[in-house]
């Protein structure tokens, strides 16, 4: 029988594709990685809330280092741009971009796999951030799923369930599949509710106004 490991954020993104994607790829371990992002409290008390409603395990990994290394607004103490501030798809990959963020998750994960017996490894790469963040596409898929075949024994395969939807439809998606989106954190800011401004919030929100869907706004911002 096939197992799957899922990185889990939190945000909406990750919520969805362990939703879709929980009894195909048999996935039973969720791994989040604290690398000092200035909502790390709150991801890893959604990702925990998440894993409980879905019955499987859950694991923080701390990578202390990579905060040392990270300039951007994500970690650094600098004031995170709302999305309407920002103006091209570069712009807003350099405001918040993570040194090696995704392929230093899904190698980890890979370790994991590897010494494991995983099979599968999800991610939350979708269409709409692919035109944003460059380990958001398809092309990176292909090329870490190509280094797997050298660098592990196992040779687990990453699958982004979403990587052909937009944020509306990754929405539509949860709604249709009654997808628990009350424990979502999709917010670049260290507050409790959801900053509402920030990309990852305006993204979330025109996506529930394209839904018609009233009752999360109100719940999440």
């Amino acid at each position: 029988m096939s197992k799957g490991i899922i990185l889990l954020s939190g945000g909406l993104d990750s919520l969805v594709s362990l939703g879709v994607g929980i009894e195909k790829y048999g996935l039973s371990l969720a791994l989040t990685f604290d690398y000092g992002q200035k909502s790390v409290e709150y991801e890893i008390d959604a990702s925990k809330a998440i894993c409980n409603y879905y019955k499987i395990e859950h694991r923080v990994i701390k990578l202390d280092w990579l905060k040392s290394i990270t300039h951007t607004a994500l970690v650094a103490d600098i004031d995170i741009p709302s999305g309407v501030e920002l103006d091209t798809p570069e712009q807003s990959a350099k405001s918040v971009w993570v040194p090696n963020r995704n392929g230093l998750f899904l190698n980890i994960a890979a370790s994991f796999a590897d010494g494991e017996d995983y099979d599968y490894i999800l991610i939350g790469a979708n269409k709409e951030e692919g035109q944003t963040f460059p380990d958001n596409t398809p092309q990176f898929i292909d090329k870490i799923n190509a280094e797997f075949e050298y660098s592990t024994q196992r040779h687990p395969k990453v699958i982004a369930p979403l990587i052909n939807y937009d944020k509306n439809a990754i929405v539509k998606l949860a709604l249709e599949n009654k997808i628990p989106l009350e424990y979502v954190r999709s917010c670049y800011a260290g507050t409790k509710k959801h900053c509402g401004i920030c990309e990852s919030c305006t993204r979330l929100k025109n996506a529930l106004i394209y839904n018609h869907d009233t009752y999360y706004i109100k719940e999440l911002f």
